[in-house]
């Protein structure tokens, strides 16, 4: 088994999409239900506001310049879904924000859609942004989650659809498309097409998920991390303190990118397993 969890702060509401910045030493979070994002002092164990988008920002990506791009849903029916949520926040259009690094927000996608949920993202050097956009959850029975593609000062484009519930999204080294669907990683071409299992079934099922520099896998779901190889491999199962987690989603932080940073949706907690005994892949910060 590899390193043991550690809590840095817990009782935040329904976290997800943690980013590291490295400026700061510091991370930004996603809190969905309260429509806003925090910075978490990881050496104080202490939360600062950072930004209100209203809605329910999910997956979150690096900005050159200490802000993040973050993937709106527009809000959730919490009820539909089953979790108590005493801090709504108030729906807005999903889609793209972009947040300043002074908490500033604006919509990069306008009223371009019609999104559906949009869920986790990634972006390339060049400014395109990759987003996965699943159905309001739970998910209808008729498969109808898309992955998008959008460049600065365009439209976006459907690059693949009919996913049952398509989730955390990232690039492999060969440009390949990784996400999370139902509960394995589908393996998509660069264009979205060439579908292919990377591995069907996780232990813990899938939300987001981080690379490592041996190109391997950190797939947050249920109370844990599971770390899987190029190859569909499950190679280690990072473990939560307790059973009262629902790992949302993971970035690597620290000296080194050496610490693997987790929010749990559930306890609202952020953990960080230090020492990993491989450094997490640097993120190209969007710059666009």
């Amino acid at each position: 088994m590899g390193p043991r969890a550690e809590t840095v702060v817990a009782g935040q509401g329904l976290l997800e999409g943690p980013v590291w910045r490295a400026a700061t030493t510091d991370l930004i979070v996603t809190v969905v239900g309260a429509g806003r994002l925090v910075v978490v002092d990881v050496d104080a164990g202490t939360v600062a506001p950072f930004a209100v988008t209203d809605g329910g920002p999910n997956g979150a990506y690096p900005c050159a310049d200490g802000g993040v791009l973050v993937t709106q849903n527009g809000g959730l029916d919490w009820d539909a879904i089953g979790i108590p949520n005493p801090d709504p926040g108030s729906p807005t259009t999903p889609g793209i924000q972009r947040i300043g690094p002074d908490g500033s927000v604006r919509l990069l996608t306008g009223d371009d859609g019609p999104f559906r949920a949009p869920n986790d993202l990634v972006a390339e050097p060049d400014g395109t942004v990759l987003f996965t956009d699943p159905p309001q959850f739970p998910a209808p029975a008729e498969p109808s989650g898309r992955v998008w593609r959008w460049r600065p000062g365009g439209r976006p484009e459907v690059i693949a659809a009919g996913f049952n519930y398509c989730n955390g999204i990232g690039i492999e080294h060969d440009g390949c498309i990784v996400i999370v669907e139902d509960r394995g990683l589908l393996r998509l071409g660069a264009d979205g097409s060439e579908r292919r299992w990377l591995i069907e079934t996780l232990p813990h099922g899938g939300d987001g998920f981080a690379f490592d520099i041996d190109h391997n896998i950190y797939v947050c779901g249920g109370t844990a991390v599971t770390v899987v190889s190029p190859e569909g491999e499950v190679l280690d199962i990072l473990e939560s303190p307790d059973s009262a987690t629902m790992m949302t989603n993971c970035c690597f932080g620290g000296d080194g990118l050496r610490t693997l940073y987790s929010t749990d949706g559930r306890s609202g907690r952020v953990l960080a397993f230090p020492a990993m005994p491989v450094a997490g892949r640097p993120l190209v910060p969007y710059d666009a």
